[in-house]
């Protein structure tokens, strides 16, 4: 086997050193552009989940045009029902919990907190001043008058970042249309870009990227109205002033694994203790939850979901967190496409690495006997009687 040329390994080493140089000041610059480049992004997803069902249109006879009005206004009037529907009932169930705070004030301090420093033996309310503190809670909830005045409010703070959000709320659905429009014709400009002897490779990873997450996105998204829905109507069936906004806010937590349950199960508990007292209503909050949980396990994931991302949920969750930490919003929107785009490369650089050389070992030596290869048998040392 003859030797490597070192020039050769040189350039290659300094090929990679260029794309590693690269994908550090793209990072760098996606953090600089990270307070604008939401509203591009979140339009970008848009565009490319409903892009399969205006390229179905069009298979079906319509034209690019007509199928991507229909889609961009069938997702416009979701959204916009979403919002008639969801806002004005999340402000009543908010204004509902600031009614509540005083009997769960009550309930902390006379019973929940008693019960803990008599099984712990710990003086919690000796270093803790729980009135205070739901206090403080009461009067900033109260002074932001609902959810919708506690958002006005805050944005108003600065100018500059009401016209921020004004511009990026009016940016989206424009950016949405000319990417549910335009996107066949950027992944073909992208694609021509792509040097010739790697483009098999990178079409493979793209396509296999494609597919995982865009499945893993659009189940989750109905699994998570789904249980949003299940949680919602059961709690609110059990008798619950909260179980609406308890509902909602498991839903939208499930996209975390193991979050978004975990919370509708301690949220309702005691949601139900607090307002009833009674073994009844807890026992009618853990039939809703296991209603829940079995619906899910059984027939919303494994139809929807399966394990379309291949990463395990702890993966997710650090994914999520960090892309929040990094990037604020917008490493929130990216984690789990970046998460899964990674996940394809790990599998594709293991399986280069499992057919390399280096997984291998070297060939053993052959010697010729006759016109048949042998490899030489190294003899054993004589064991001890």
């Amino acid at each position: 086997m003859e030797d490597t040329d070192p020039l050769v390994e040189i350039a290659r080493f300094l090929r990679r050193l260029q794309w590693a140089a690269l994908a550090v000041a793209l990072c760098w610059l996606v953090w600089l552009l990270s307070p604008v480049l939401s509203p591009f992004v979140l339009g970008a997803l848009l565009g490319w989940l409903g892009d399969p069902l205006v390229d179905r249109l069009e298979r079906a006879g319509r034209s690019r045009n007509t199928a991507v009005l229909l889609v961009f206004t069938a997702m416009t009037l979701f959204v916009v029902l979403g919002l008639v529907l969801l806002v004005p009932l999340i402000q009543e169930q908010i204004m509902t919990l600031i009614d509540s705070i005083p009997g769960y004030q009550h309930w902390i301090i006379s019973t929940a907190m008693p019960w803990v420093e008599m099984r712990t033996g710990m003086e919690i309310t000796g270093w803790l001043d729980l009135n205070h503190l739901i206090e403080l809670i009461r009067s900033n909830w109260e002074s932001a008058g609902g959810f919708a005045s506690n958002l006005l409010g805050y944005m108003s703070r600065s100018s500059f970042a009401l016209i921020a959000l004004a511009a990026n709320i009016a940016l989206l659905p424009v950016v949405t249309f000319f990417a549910l429009r335009d996107w066949d014709l950027l992944v073909a400009r992208v694609a021509s870009l792509i040097p010739r002897d790697h483009l098999q490779t990178v079409t493979r990873l793209v396509t296999q990227s494609s597919d995982v997450l865009s499945g893993f996105l659009r189940g989750q998204f109905l699994v998570m109205l789904a249980l949003g829905v299940i949680y919602a109507v059961g709690l609110w069936g059990v008798g619950l002033d909260l179980g609406i906004l308890i509902g909602i806010i498991g839903g939208i937590l499930t996209f975390v694994p193991y979050v978004g349950p975990a919370t509708v199960l301690v949220l309702g508990c005691i949601a139900a203790v607090v307002q009833y007292g009674d073994w009844q209503h807890f026992l009618a909050v853990l039939v809703v939850f296991g209603v829940g949980q079995l619906v899910e396990s059984y027939w919303l994931t494994p139809k929807l979901v399966g394990d379309r991302i291949g990463l395990h949920p702890v993966a997710v969750i650090f994914a999520v967190l960090a892309g929040g930490q990094l990037f604020g919003f917008l490493g929130m929107l990216i984690a789990l496409p970046c998460a899964a785009v990674v996940n394809v490369l790990l599998r594709y650089a293991e399986e280069r690495y499992t057919h390399s050389r280096l997984y291998a070992g070297a060939p053993s030596p052959m010697i010729m006997v006759g016109d048949e290869p042998t490899v030489p048998v190294v003899a054993s040392e004589p064991r001890g009687e």
